[in-house]
């Protein structure tokens, strides 16, 4: 189940409530749910309790009560908890995780777009300002997203007023200087400076960038070895999983492999781009260590793929294309913590396992591309 599906389940939960006479409510025309909270469990939690304890007139903890049933009974849901003052928190079955992945990758760069906004004009007043501009650029795509459509205008009075950036952007280059721009929340203040170029890892930019790349990479090594990407459930093929890990990741089978293949696990201290330059190689925290019996950051890639949608309509909602390049920076922080568990290593042969975090780290791969275009960045094939 997607989380879009999952939403859904929640408001057919709250109709049939009503339905039965367990509460006296208008139905909502829709439900979020998201990653739980502090103090929360199982896949995704639901404030609609406490949305409807007001127009039902009783305890949003009573009101929690009466759906938990009703959403516990729906297919695909394992169980569901009450927590704090009444969120419901949901345990998908099995299958939530593959569904998640084929969802992204059925609908690809459009992933997350919705009908929130269908049908509005969002005016953004501007004023003449490079940072402005770009603000107003790029929420014109993040809008359309959501079915509404943004008019920019140089006119007073002004709604659309990001803090300057100190200095001309443009000699970065059009990515470094749109990131620089973007980046930063509309009341702070850009940093311009040649950081944005540097190939390290203290370089968000490059971090999300280099993600897409390496996602692209892992899906051209998997042909030269001989599978492709297959979504399934997380931990339904536990036999499948590989032997123990070196700690710099795996080391796959050079015998057979491309030099673009061989490109994608150089020497710890280096990466190799398409041209043969050498170009640092981030260093991950949280590498695989012999006896991981789960693969690194999956839960953190999953969580992160399930958010964008939300993370779309919100930065549409509140003018905030800042929102999504940091969403962007930690899905590719995840995927490059779970980059080194996609392709066998040694003489292993791939598997069900395999098949499935390649289908992962594809989908991720597709979420980083499609932010990086609503910003206006290129996202390379390689880096």
């Amino acid at each position: 189940m997607t989380p879009v599906e999952l939403s859904r389940t929640v408001l057919r939960a709250v109709r049939r409530a009503v339905d039965v006479g367990e509460l006296s409510i208008s139905v909502p025309a829709s439900v979020a749910v998201t990653p739980p909270g502090p103090g929360g469990c199982g896949d995704y939690a639901t404030n609609i309790a406490l949305r409807l304890a007001g127009p039902a007139g009783r305890p949003a903890r009573e009101v929690a009560d009466v759906l938990r049933p009703h959403i516990a009974d729906a297919p695909g849901v394992a169980d569901v908890t009450v927590t704090g003052p009444g969120f419901l928190n949901i345990t998908l079955g099995g299958g939530a995780s593959a569904a998640l992945v084929e969802e992204v990758l059925e609908q690809g760069t459009r992933y997350g777009h919705g009908d929130t906004l269908a049908g509005q004009v969002v005016e953004l007043r501007v004023p003449y300002d490079t940072r402005a501009e770009v603000v107003a650029d790029t929420l014109v795509r993040i809008v359309a997203t959501q079915g509404g459509r943004a008019e920019v205008r140089h006119a007073e009075p002004v709604n659309l007023r990001p803090v300057p950036a100190p200095e001309n952007p443009a000699p970065l280059g059009p990515d470094a200087a749109r990131w620089a721009l973007l980046h930063p929340a509309s009341h702070d203040r850009p940093r311009i400076s040649a950081d944005h170029l540097l190939q390290r890892e203290s370089n968000p930019l490059f971090r999300v960038r280099y993600a897409h790349a390496r996602a692209r990479a892992l899906r051209r090594n998997a042909a030269t070895l001989g599978f492709t990407g297959a979504p399934a459930p997380r931990g339904a093929h536990p036999a499948d999983r590989p032997a123990d890990l070196p700690a710099d990741g795996p080391v796959v089978n050079t015998g057979t492999l491309t030099d673009d293949a061989r490109r994608t696990d150089a020497s710890p201290g280096t990466s190799v781009s398409g041209t043969g330059t050498s170009t640092p190689r981030i260093s991950v925290p949280g590498t695989p260590t012999p006896g991981t019996p789960t693969p690194p950051h999956e839960a953190d890639l999953l969580v992160a793929l399930a958010e964008y949608p939300q993370v779309l309509r919100v930065a549409a909602r509140d003018r905030a294309p800042d929102r999504v390049a940091r969403h962007l920076v930690v899905t590719a922080d995840a995927l490059l913590g779970f980059q080194h568990v996609v392709l066998p290593f040694g003489d292993e042969k791939p598997s069900a396992a395999h098949r499935a975090r390649l289908a992962l780290a594809e989908a991720a791969g597709t979420v980083l591309a499609g932010g990086l275009s609503l910003l206006g960045i290129s996202a390379p094939e390689h880096l």
